[in-house]
């Protein structure tokens, strides 16, 4: 069998029929060996008996979600490819050419791009088409390199044993982007085809949740990159502060009306601390990632492991604190200079300050080493 054509289903009685239609006219137009698949998610309005009744095969699953039902149906599939979309009528399974042509030409994935095919009035609430999908499209860009429009078109078609090779975990609605994510962390051929958006049949709300759905696709993204969720943000705020930090170590600093000086110095401390933490999180998340197998190999952390041992963690920490050590008896020096008596916060701070930055990263980067040391262990292979 070449093709399944494959329909989650919650309660869809009112428009399973034009959308089984519509995919048995494809099937028939074009001469192709498939079946049509409901993937049934519970649904109570007697969609199952319907859909069996106009020749779908359908395929109950017990555990609730879009994810879920998408997940068991690829499973259940027994076309070599699979193309499926929402059973509410909003895409059109009549014109599925595009999708199985670009199978066929070895693409192991295609999402349809909305935005491109043409969008029906009142088919796309308006913060799903101004706002929401642009965005989150636009992160998957920028997170990903995955050159697509419409992360989030239902309407796509996949190489079943491709697909299968892939890890997919979710249930709910972000399967959308870990499907789209993880097919191309692990080198999926992915395409993007035009296609077509008409307003669905429905007779009550969709089962999509705005805000709710929407923090669940942008949570999935961050998870899925560390770089930007930890890496990128700790960087910024270790540059700006250690800049801050030396330059206000010299005196005062006067912007305009306004003069910074070691109670600003205090906290621009304070943000180069954090962004050594929110750094050294991006390399815990991406190793533990990686060893646990949640994402692919890093080519830089490959590159970088020979080299970052317990040893060279230890070595480059203990010359922090050394430094640390160093700045502290200055001011202790200072201090002993008036008898350890009172002394000029303004002046003594511009040493406590940086002794005190240094000598915290350095404990830190002590423990941290035997961390990462500890999640860089590979497992030997078992005796038995």
């Amino acid at each position: 069998m070449e093709l399944t054509i494959l329909m989650p289903c919650l309660n869809e009685v009112r428009t399973l029929p034009v959308c089984i239609g519509k995919a048995q006219a494809f099937l028939a137009r074009r001469g192709i060996t498939g079946e049509v698949l409901v993937a049934d998610n519970g649904s109570t309005d007697g969609s199952q008996a319907l859909a069996e009744s106009l020749g779908a095969r359908v395929v109950p699953v017990a555990q609730r979600g879009y994810g879920a039902a998408l997940r068991a149906g690829i499973r259940e599939a027994r076309g070599q490819f699979v193309v499926f979309g929402d059973a509410d009528d909003s895409y059109d399974f009549a014109n599925l050419d595009a999708f199985v042509d670009a199978l066929r030409d070895g693409a192991e994935m295609v999402v349809g791009n909305r935005f491109r095919g043409g969008i029906a009035p009142g088919a796309m609430p308006f913060l799903h088409r101004y706002l929401g999908n642009p965005v989150l499209s636009w992160i998957g860009r920028l997170f990903f390199g995955i050159p697509l429009g419409d992360f989030h078109c239902g309407l796509r078609g996949v190489r079943r044993d491709a697909l299968l090779r892939v890890p997919l975990q979710t249930t709910g609605m972000e399967f959308a982007s870990e499907m789209i994510v993880r097919s191309a962390l692990g080198g999926l051929t992915i395409r993007e085809v035009p296609t077509t958006l008409a307003k669905d049949g429905r007779d009550r709300p969709p089962h999509l949740r705005t805000w709710r759905d929407g923090w669940r696709h942008l949570r999935f993204l961050l998870l899925f990159s560390p770089r930007w969720l930890f890496l990128y943000p700790g960087l910024v705020m270790l540059t700006v502060g250690l800049v801050l930090t030396g330059r206000l170590m010299m005196g005062p600093l006067s912007v305009g009306s306004v003069t910074l000086d070691v109670h600003t110095m205090l906290y621009a401390a304070a943000l180069a601390l954090l962004g050594v933490q929110v750094a050294f999180f991006a390399v815990v998340a991406r190793t533990y990632a990686v060893t646990a197998g949640l994402l692919p190999g890093d080519p830089l952390l490959e590159r970088l492991w020979p080299r970052i041992t317990l040893e060279t963690g230890l070595l480059v920490s203990g010359a922090l604190i050394i430094a640390g050590a160093i700045l502290g008896a200055a001011a202790v020096g200072e201090w002993r200079t008036v008898s350890f008596g009172n002394l000029r916060p303004e002046q003594t701070m511009r040493l406590v300050i940086p002794s005190m930055l240094l000598l915290v990263i350095g404990v830190q980067g002590v423990f941290s080493s035997f961390l990462l040391s500890l999640l860089g262990v590979r497992r030997a292979p078992s005796d038995g």
